[in-house]
């Protein structure tokens, strides 16, 4: 037998019209807030080159030391990769205490960065990010606002480091940079973490001093030509040094004291490639 279907009535039409125009709209907002999520997607970070110059004979350093320390981890939680490097200048040294950290070498290159970036002179602490801004090494919101703006720059000189395959106390450096980056600083620095040191005298005499990412070692590999780079390099390893709190940190840099173009970093203990 046939069966016949029962007219809608106005109210199911309107219904089925609302029902709809809302699974449309729906459609609508769910492609719009996709294509925002694809415009507005936070872009790749690139590593960050952080410097403090420091000293242990100055009652000012020890906060921005902490803040060096912490950098690494508290960024890292945001997506950011910090490389930190503390160098502790010399020019303290007559006023007490001998740092034993120091070198006349890292005083010399604050110096050169206080001739780039047009500061009156070396001072302490002084942190520098990227090669490119400076400001007192203690203030942390300086720091986070440098580095997160800073992440945002392309990088523009890709390292790679590894170890060769008879040689654990040697690496092999490879850079492919941009064409500007012809003649470009390569830096290679070795830092040591978990560092701490009873000071005897000075303006922080009877104070414990702590410090993370202190350089150990820090030298010019050469510099690129043509964008490129690739050398064999023995490490150089003092006996005291703790292995395991080390590492192993390249980055190249406009010459003299110019801006970081790329910077990489790894432990020493790095699994080999």
């Amino acid at each position: 037998m046939a069966t016949t279907k029962s007219p809608k009535t106005a109210l199911q039409v309107l219904a089925a019209g609302i029902v709809f125009l809302g699974a449309f709209l729906l459609l609508r907002s769910t492609t719009a807030n996709s294509s925002l999520r694809r415009l507005s997607a936070t872009p790749a970070r690139n590593a960050v080159l952080v410097e403090l110059f420091t000293s242990e004979g100055c009652s000012s350093c020890p906060p921005a030391d902490a803040l060096l320390s912490r950098l690494r981890q508290d960024l890292g939680h945001q997506g950011l990769n910090v490389i930190p490097l503390g160098f502790h200048v010399d020019y303290w040294n007559s006023l007490g205490w001998k740092d034993r950290f120091s070198s006349a070498e890292f005083s010399r290159r604050q110096e050169q960065y206080a001739r780039a970036l047009g500061t009156d002179g070396p001072y302490t602490p002084q942190m520098i990010v990227d090669g490119r801004i400076e400001f007192v090494g203690s203030d942390q919101a300086r720091a986070h606002s440098a580095i997160s703006e800073a992440a945002t720059h392309a990088q523009t000189a890709q390292i790679e480091i590894s170890t060769l395959a008879d040689k654990f106390n040697e690496l092999e450096v490879h850079v492919k940079a941009v064409i500007s980056a012809k003649g470009a600083d390569v830096m290679l620095a070795v830092t040591e973490d978990n560092l701490a040191t009873k000071v005897g005298a000075g303006e922080n005499g009877g104070r414990e001093l702590r410090h993370a990412a202190v350089v150990r070692d820090f030298r010019r590999l050469g510099t690129t030509d043509g964008g490129n780079f690739t050398a064999d390099v023995p490490l150089k390893l003092a006996t005291e040094w703790k292995r395991n709190d080390l590492q192993l940190v390249v980055f190249v840099q406009e010459s003299p004291a110019g801006k970081v173009l790329g910077a990489a970093s790894v432990p020493l203990h790095f699994q080999q490639r």
